[in-house]
């Protein structure tokens, strides 16, 4: 392979994947492979994003403006790196807005990066799939300009925006959002959920669920298995703000004024 079609079929690479590429050249050297990348950056070739992330600009294209896809930098941040929340449900076609913000999961845990308008932010997998050893359940392989990307599904994605709201928009983006999908597995949602073991998760998916149970077909014996984890006493679904809402007692849910009421119909 040449460095030509490397970088071709690499818009978006790891200074590790430059390294195995070289090596396969019998060229292990990495004086060699820091020469070659600071001539590449030179030329207008390569773009540094951060430490040992580079885009490729193809031959003849202003390295200034050529447009580089933020999934594929999010993506491959870190060596693991998931695409998850609001970025999760943008990659897959099904985000209420298009943010400039994007979010991936990690084990490492890099600062926060800028990058040509956008914003990339790692945080760590849930602390109970870390321990379980089960930070990759429900997370897809998709091709992106010929690169592997890893996303999470649309049911994980479900659960995790309503587990981390501050990584997903808020209230009215979650709810407009998830309502864009017109079918989930929800046994893959509710064994997630119940993966998770956080009883204010458990209750945000049971309340949203009960909400929308004729449009997603949810059935008896999806909000049995969830309704055995809610809450034992009143959680307030913001957590932190305390917002004035009214409580759901099915789920030992305080639910916003806004949520209940659905207030952006009437605003919109």
């Amino acid at each position: 392979m040449s460095v030509r079609t490397f970088f071709n079929s690499h818009p978006v690479f790891r200074v590790e994947e430059f390294a195995a590429f070289l090596a396969a050249r019998d060229s292990t050297n990495p004086k060699t492979r820091e020469a070659s990348l600071a001539h590449y950056l030179q030329a207008g070739r390569i773009l540094r994003v951060r430490r040992g992330l580079y885009v490729t600009v193809p031959e003849g294209s202003d390295h200034e403006t050529y447009p580089v896809d933020p999934y594929l930098v999010a993506g491959r941040v870190t060596a693991d790196a998931v695409l998850a929340c609001h970025t999760a449900m943008e990659f897959h076609g099904k985000a209420h807005s298009v943010r400039e913000h994007f979010t991936y999961l990690s084990a490492s845990m890099p600062r926060p990066l800028s990058f040509r308008g956008c914003r990339y932010r790692g945080v760590p997998f849930p602390k109970q799939l870390r321990e379980s050893h089960q930070e990759m359940v429900e997370v897809q392989t998709h091709d992106r300009l010929g690169l592997a990307v890893r996303v999470t599904s649309l049911e994980r994605t479900f659960v995790d925006m309503l587990h981390r709201p501050d990584l997903s928009g808020g209230w009215e983006e979650i709810w407009r959002s998830l309502e864009s999908v017109t079918f989930f597995d929800l046994d893959k949602v509710v064994d997630y959920a119940l993966l998770l073991e956080n009883s204010t998760t458990i209750a945000r998916v049971g309340f949203f669920l009960e909400q929308h149970r004729e449009g997603l077909m949810v059935e008896e014996s999806h909000l049995e298995r969830l309704r055995g984890h809610r809450p034992k006493a009143p959680h307030y679904m913001s957590r932190g703000k305390r917002a004035a809402g009214h409580l759901v007692r099915g789920w030992n849910l305080v639910v916003p004024v806004d949520v209940l009421e659905r207030s952006w119909e009437r605003e919109g």
